[in-house]
């Protein structure tokens, strides 16, 4: 059971007491990220994550806010991503007044020092060149630029370095005045925890946020023709690839069965694209599909590392999968055995508090209502064969059809030429 409540300062608070831990995480999810940006300030949403770490009236710089949790044993981090931006501490339950205290400080009372702006630009770049030498992690980029093109969806989230390196200490103050407000910030406390505790804390903690509308972000815009390709030249023996086609948002009436067809496809090792790329034809190590719903858009992607001299077969197994639940469906026991999985996994996965806290906090952000696990699993449940089937029938089609390429090759068009489905 979980506890939502409305504070007077605006915020939303989400209390998720879980019986037989110690543990409780303090996560605070702000309802802003990189598709809320602008050409100039593409990067800032991410720079500013960083910034919270720097010092603070109370805590004047990065040791003293990593020690204090440090001294402790907590577990700390944040993480930006292109619609919500989130700061947690995941810590021993007697000491979350001391999460909060931390947490609400680097929120509210952050100085946003030019010093540590410059400083900090430096580690920020090492982030890009990091993510930009390692295609396991650069391809998912290259493949929403494919897919979004010159747009805040299509933009990195870690921004160009040209932007990074022009950054002034009046662009972030400007961007967190206008993005961060009571109105579009979760605070969730999962754990061992009590509701009514919560809120006292939370309230007093937080009590100084401001209560402000942020800005809204540009809609995607869906008005694809045809297949669209997009490469990288590196000069790799392995070429990354992501070939995948628009489908559904968060909230949609083919969200669950859009789950359902990315776990078949490639979200296990017993999945089909795993079975056929890797344990059949040899062809890579790494082999996934995924479903990606944003809030006004979604896509399903498959991921794979394979040889350059094999990526055009690579790429026909993939279509030629696309096209067998377009066409076929699937049947009841693999429906069944699918569902399973999923349900199995979420069960695993919301044993720990840091997810608990994680999966309410989206929910509260980008759904109407709360799911909870018990509403998730009745949602996937009630997935048919001809729901399943639906759902490949209008994604999987030549003009939705994207792929990104990381590898040898300069050249684009005789890939979108193998971008076809019968």
């Amino acid at each position: 059971m979980y506890q939502q409540n409305k504070l007077d300062s605006g915020l939303n608070l989400v209390t998720v007491p879980i019986k037989g831990t110690r543990t409780v995480t303090v996560l605070v999810l702000v309802g802003t990220g990189s598709k809320y940006e602008n050409k100039e300030n593409n990067g800032i949403s991410h720079f500013l994550e960083h910034m919270f770490f720097k010092g603070t009236k109370n805590r004047p710089n990065t040791m003293d806010i990593a020690t204090e949790l440090d001294s402790v044993g907590a577990s700390f981090n944040a993480f930006t991503d292109k619609e919500c931006t989130g700061y947690w501490v995941k810590l021993n339950s007697a000491q979350k007044e001391l999460g909060l205290d931390v947490v609400s400080d680097m929120l509210l009372n952050s100085k946003f020092a030019q010093e540590e702006i410059d400083r900090e630009r430096g580690v920020i770049i090492e982030e890009v060149n990091m993510n930009h030498d390692n295609p396991l992690m650069y391809i998912d980029d290259l493949f929403e630029e494919c897919l979004y093109g010159d747009t805040p969806a299509g933009w990195e989230i870690l921004g160009p370095k040209k932007n990074i390196n022009n950054f002034q200490r009046k662009d972030f103050l400007n961007y967190f005045k206008k993005q961060y407000g009571g109105e579009n910030t979760v605070v969730c406390l999962a754990g061992n925890v009590d509701d009514g505790d919560a809120r006292e804390l939370v309230e007093s903690y937080f009590q100084k946020i401001r209560r402000s509308q942020p800005k809204s972000k540009p809609s995607v815009r869906e008005n694809q023709k045809k297949p669209q390709v997009k490469v990288k030249y590196k000069d790799t023996d392995q070429v990354s690839l992501a070939l995948g086609v628009r489908s559904f948002p968060v909230n949609h009436e083919n969200e669950f069965a859009t789950k359902i067809i990315s776990t078949i496809l490639g979200g296990s090792m017993s999945s089909r694209l795993f079975t056929q790329l890797r344990e059949r034809g040899g062809l890579a190590y790494y082999v996934r599909t995924f479903y990606e719903a944003y809030s006004d858009s979604g896509y399903v992607s498959t991921q794979a590392g394979v040889p350059k001299n094999k990526l055009d077969r690579s790429i026909d197994i993939i279509l030629k999968e696309y096209q067998r639940i377009k066409d076929e469906g699937l049947q009841e026991k693999e429906l069944q055995r699918t569902k399973d999985l999923i349900k199995g996994r979420m069960v695993l996965q919301l044993e720990a508090s840091d997810n608990v806290a994680n999966w309410y906090a989206r929910q509260a952000i980008f759904r109407d209502r709360i799911l909870t696990l018990k509403d998730f699993i009745k949602n996937i449940d009630k997935i048919s064969t001809k729901d399943v089937k639906r759902a490949g029938e209008e994604i999987f089609h030549d003009q939705s059809l994207n792929l990104a390429l990381i590898g040898p090759f300069r050249d684009k068009n005789r890939f979108t030429q193998k971008l076809k489905l019968n």
